[in-house]
């Protein structure tokens, strides 16, 4: 089996991934996520990060709207240009898809609340595309292998948190229910955020000066490979990490950004070590 890794669109979609997929005879296409641009970012940091309101009491809700729609808007233009590529595409949410799943801690109840502003535009817009298949949380079955699929928020999580213990026991379920397959090493992990403390997860010096130089990787990721053990563990995120690393027999792989031109080709095979070639690399690997 071949795999194509992708993710962190931001807003892009390069075409050489459609040659890629007929070239290189891909198989599956993975999509850890991140399609919207996040145009906004930089008002969200200056007025909401580490701070206890949302964007729109800030900004106000007219001006919140406008933005929250045009990069959705732009976000659909890239589903659809992965909708039309060559091969079937399995997804996990990223943390601008969105959603906003709180997977790894449990926020403060919040006294203002606006049901647009909260409400999960990407689900229903997801539904319209056919060739494309979420498995946030869930498992798909695959030429043999099962992909087992997770969020793990934006930075490591708060373990003893309701919200923590409740995913960790989904992801539990999941492997126990696939034990036999794991053995025989045919359990593909795949997540939005890296796993924590390794070398996939430590953000730059350009980041935002409360966290720059500090893993931010997902404590629940890093503690399911180590415990479980899986063949592959494909996730993506913190962009400038694009590469690999091991977590006991498992291979972890960042995907980098598929908005830089960046990716990961898997070549898989029984009872053979993976192949792994990465798309664009930026540094030497």
């Amino acid at each position: 089996m071949r795999i194509l890794a992708i993710g962190d669109f931001h807003g892009k979609f390069p075409k050489k991934f459609k040659k890629i997929i007929k070239k290189e005879k891909i198989d599956v296409v993975i999509d850890i996520g991140d399609h919207n641009p996040f145009k906004y970012r930089k008002l969200w940091f200056k007025h909401c990060y580490k701070k206890d309101i949302e964007l729109w009491e800030a900004i106000g809700k007219e001006k919140t709207k406008q933005l929250i729609i045009k990069d959705n808007k732009l976000g659909e233009k890239v589903i659809k240009q992965i909708n039309k590529l060559p091969a079937p595409v399995f997804l996990v949410y990223g943390n601008i898809d969105g959603k906003y799943e709180t997977d790894t801690h449990d926020p403060k109840p919040r006294k203002k609340i606006w049901k647009w502003y909260n409400q999960d535009f990407f689900t229903p817009m997801l539904k319209k595309y056919k060739n494309i298949k979420e498995f946030t949380y869930l498992y798909i079955r695959f030429k043999n292998y099962i992909f087992i699929g997770a969020y793990g928020q934006t930075f490591p999580g708060r373990v003893k948190s309701k919200n923590y213990r409740k995913s960790k026991a989904k992801l539990d379920r999941l492997f126990k229910k696939f034990q036999k397959e794991n053995k025989q090493d045919r359990v593909i992990f795949v997540s939005h955020n890296t796993p924590y403390n390794t070398k996939l997860d430590k953000l730059s010096m350009t980041a935002h000066e409360k966290v720059r130089g500090k893993h931010y990787g997902s404590k629940l990721i890093k503690r399911t490979i180590q415990k479980y053990q899986p063949i592959l563990a494909i996730a993506g995120h913190h962009h400038e990490c694009f590469g690999k690393d091991k977590i006991g027999k498992t291979i972890a792989l960042n995907v980098g950004s598929a908005a830089e031109g960046e990716g990961i080709i898997i070549e898989l095979k029984d009872n053979k070590k993976p192949k792994i070639k990465f798309i664009n690399p930026s540094i030497s690997k």
